[in-house]
């Protein structure tokens, strides 16, 4: 049965606390997301029978997302909804579905569930720093790059001169989460690579001094640096490419990849993207880049 939640009325929250912002507003002042206004497209027509249609009907929809990522997609303690840029686009895409933010049903998505959560009917669409990959496009639909990030090192401040970046971590243990492309990619580096199943998990593993550093995507480390700035440090050069997609399945639905598609670059060009960018991940001081080139669907 699919959950249905009313509009975050704390839902910058999250943000401004992970990074460490300052306040919007009070909480309850309005019932909006701190985000960009999406418009909730009246009566949208599908053809009968596809995926599109199926969802207007419904008029609900349910979005796997992370929790514990500052900037793409964050649920702090205590808050009604997550925060996020995966958060923000997932908004857009409901809304040409007709679907407003009340009747998302964010589901909480790991690294290592992304593909059996599609599989399984567990959501509908995945947006959770799910970079494009030829393993899970034989297992599931992924229609982008929507963003294009790169892999960096996260490290204790004290660390951080010895640890200057990827060529430093030859024997050195650094940690990711399971089932990403960050710990394969460390591995080929030479670090001896320790998966978690959160990135929280490996975070707190750094901080305590356990484990030598971090690595995932750059944007992803550095809402982690603004939780702590005295603490923690982002060192070194991108070492990677991770595009992020929007996962959905089966992977042979050629029709709504193609909506997805066009919905990412309406967004892409209405200006909606870049206003998503900067209410989220440029909270953290990243400059907002130019959107992404994506690719056919099959």
């Amino acid at each position: 049965m699919r959950l249905r939640r009313t509009k975050a009325t704390l839902i910058f929250a999250a943000l401004t606390t992970a990074m460490t912002t300052g306040a919007c507003g009070e909480a309850g002042e309005d019932d909006e997301s701190s985000g960009p206004e999406v418009e909730v497209v009246d009566n949208p027509d599908f053809p009968e029978g596809s995926q599109m249609a199926e969802f207007a009907d419904a008029g609900s929809i349910r979005i796997g997302i992370k929790y514990d990522q500052p900037g793409i997609g964050f649920l702090g303690a205590g808050d009604e909804e997550p925060t996020g840029f995966d958060v923000e686009l997932g908004r857009y895409i409901a809304g040409q579905l007709g679907i407003d933010e009340g009747n998302i049903d964010w589901v909480e998505t790991i690294s290592d569930n992304r593909e059996p959560f599609l599989q399984e009917d567990k959501v509908d669409l995945v947006l959770a720093s799910y970079s494009i990959d030829p393993e899970r496009r034989a297992i599931v639909g992924q229609m982008g790059p929507y963003y294009i990030t790169g892999q960096q090192l996260l490290v204790r401040q004290e660390d951080a001169e010895d640890i200057t970046g990827v060529d430093d971590v030859n024997g050195v243990e650094v940690c990711s989460v399971t089932g990403s492309t960050s710990l394969e990619n460390i591995e080929a580096e030479g670090g001896i690579g320790r998966g978690f199943e959160t990135y929280s998990e490996c975070v707190e593993q750094v901080r305590s001094g356990q484990i030598d550093a971090m690595t995932t995507d750059g944007a992803i480390l550095l809402g982690y640096e603004a939780e702590t700035p005295d603490e923690l440090a982002v060192v070194g050069d991108e070492f990677s490419e991770e595009k992020y997609a929007v996962g959905y399945y089966p992977n042979t639905d050629t029709d709504f990849c193609n909506f997805l598609r066009d919905t990412v670059q309406q967004s892409m060009d209405d200006g909606y993207w870049a206003d998503a960018f900067e209410a989220t991940l440029g909270e953290s001081g990243i400059e907002t880049p130019e959107p992404p080139e994506m690719d056919p669907c099959p």
